[in-house]
């Protein structure tokens, strides 16, 4: 099968895809099964577009490795979503967008969900670049590549099981986690969600010159980036944060950096104002 050939077939299926998870959204009133289905739709076509072999070339074990990577993260992410939709309903960010969209909602959805297949092509492709070096044998790229990436999914882990301790404890009802990783990121999940897109432009870009088209994995955390901090991520998060927990999440934004991790700052303590 030709590249060109795949990436085409690639495309179709990612939009027939999310065409369901438009369907699924709308009947059960859950919309937090999107990003579910969107998840393991990612891993499972990166994966299949890891091993897929081009011109009757051999499979590697760069390829079988970044497939199994990739696959864990998004059984790992895709399950993480999936318990949480179950449990507690639908997802604030889409709950604005209801709102927002008014009787458009659902048409608008629908083209927005496209959009997310679009970027789940894009994410796939990069899986795909890094899985297909041409580079003989796994070297320290590889190797660090895979590094950052099982880092990434550990911390991500590690992130979402703080913040669902701290929501099961009622004690926290109506406060803010800045607890472990929650006191140095305001959205640590999504710093590490970024960095395991970056592991596969680490595989992939080779820096000898023997690879031009590895360049382009560089795609997968530029738009993950763009997408968590500034477009469907981060904003509107923040936005039902700051209607739900008012000056307590004000607090919060002063201390802690939104996206990268660092130390926490003193808080203006002036500000005190309560939006809700």
């Amino acid at each position: 099968m030709t590249a060109a050939i795949f990436v085409l077939a690639l495309a179709v299926c990612l939009s027939v895809t999310m065409i369901g998870a438009w369907l699924i959204a709308l009947r059960t009133s859950r919309s937090g099964w999107i990003d579910a289905i969107w998840s393991f739709a990612t891993g499972a076509f990166g994966a299949a577009a890891a091993v897929i072999p081009l011109a009757d070339s051999q499979i590697s074990m760069r390829q079988v490795i970044v497939a199994i990577l990739g696959l864990l993260w998004s059984l790992r992410l895709g399950l993480h979503i999936s318990i949480r939709t179950a449990r507690s309903g639908d997802d604030p960010r889409y709950k604005l967008l209801r709102e927002e969209w008014g009787g458009s909602f659902k048409l608008r959805l629908f083209w927005f969900l496209q959009i997310q297949a679009l970027a789940a092509l894009a994410l796939a492709l990069s899986i795909m670049l890094a899985a297909h070096n041409p580079a003989q044998g796994l070297g320290i790229a590889d190797w660090t590549g895979f590094a950052v990436l099982i880092v990434a999914v550990a911390g991500e882990t590690i992130a979402d099981h703080q913040l669902s301790a701290f929501r099961s404890d009622p004690a926290n009802k109506g406060k803010v986690c800045d607890v472990g990783l929650w006191g140095i990121s305001r959205h640590p999940n999504y710093f590490f969600e970024w960095l395991g897109w970056l592991a596969y432009a680490i595989i992939a870009i080779d820096l000898t010159g023997g690879y031009a088209w590895g360049w382009l994995a560089l795609a997968g955390p530029l738009l993950m980036y763009w997408l968590l901090a500034h477009a469907s991520g981060i904003p509107p998060l923040e936005a039902h944060m700051l209607r739900s927990r008012g000056r307590l999440f004000r607090q919060y934004q002063q201390r802690v950096n939104a996206f990268w991790p660092g130390p926490q700052r003193a808080a203006n303590a002036s500000n005190d104002g309560d939006i809700r």
